[in-house]
């Protein structure tokens, strides 16, 4: 068996994509450098990236299948799911076949993991936006912790910029070590390594205590239904909520 492996960025996943179009490897699947295993039986082979390989593909997509399809790609990307290389290359390789069609074609097992997956990356994205919450830290910063299933901090950063567009703030996916850091102009995604400096404002912990006795205060008890809150927000989410019971 042969796998591929990538430095874990969606270039190198493109440039793998390239590569197994021109070699005659029989590839078995595709892999992130930091998920690779050691298995006898598995020949691994390194792909380097490369910016000019990776711009083929895309613009190859775009033009032999469509944007959607583009962005269902990324979507199967940022779910981080294993074997999803793989999936992504049986995917294009389709899509090349039928056209910007591929995604009517769900009798067919690869368009329907693609489907799938991009349902639940886009039901998390959406999710996100609205269980978010910032802390003000003692430097004027607002801070957001998140600790999503799939990698989808650069895909909610643009909500924010447009909704919190005056104040520098930061969204810290603790589970990856990464973050979003917004400037009043523009974000990028750094590494985060510690947040030991990360101190929030004194007002802040009472603004937040004002806002669980308002949470409390407005809810009817006899109305409170547990199962209910649990099944539309899985308490997986409820660790950086401020108004959970």
């Amino acid at each position: 068996m042969i796998h591929y492996i990538y430095d874990g960025s969606f270039d190198g996943l493109f440039t793998a994509v390239y590569e197994a179009y021109y070699r005659a490897d029989n590839v078995e699947d595709i892999v992130p450098e930091d998920s690779m295993e050691e298995n006898f039986l598995v020949q691994n082979i390194f792909i380097p990236t490369e910016g000019e390989k990776a711009s083929k593909v895309y613009k190859s997509i775009e033009n032999k299948i469509s944007r959607e399809a583009l962005r269902r790609i990324f979507y199967v990307y940022l779910s981080e799911l294993p074997r999803h290389g793989i999936i992504i290359l049986k995917y294009i390789q389709l899509g090349f076949k039928l056209g910007a069609q591929v995604d009517l074609n769900l009798s067919n097992d690869i368009v329907l993991m693609v489907n799938n997956i991009y349902a639940k990356v886009s039901r998390e994205q959406h999710r996100m936006l609205g269980l978010l919450r910032f802390q003000e830290l003692e430097n004027g910063i607002f801070y957001g912790v998140i600790e999503p299933d799939y990698n989808i901090t650069g895909l909610i950063a643009p909500h924010f910029a447009s909704r919190i567009r005056n104040e520098n703030w930061i969204i810290h996916d603790v589970k990856r070590g990464i973050g979003v850091f917004y400037n009043k102009k523009e974000w990028v995604i750094r590494n985060i390594k510690s947040t030991d400096s990360l101190i929030i404002k004194e007002e802040e912990e009472e603004y937040q205590e004002l806002w669980k006795e308002y949470f409390k205060s407005i809810a009817i008890k006899n109305k409170i239904n547990p199962k209910l809150q649990k099944r539309n927000m899985p308490m997986k989410y409820w660790k950086y909520l401020v108004e959970k019971f």
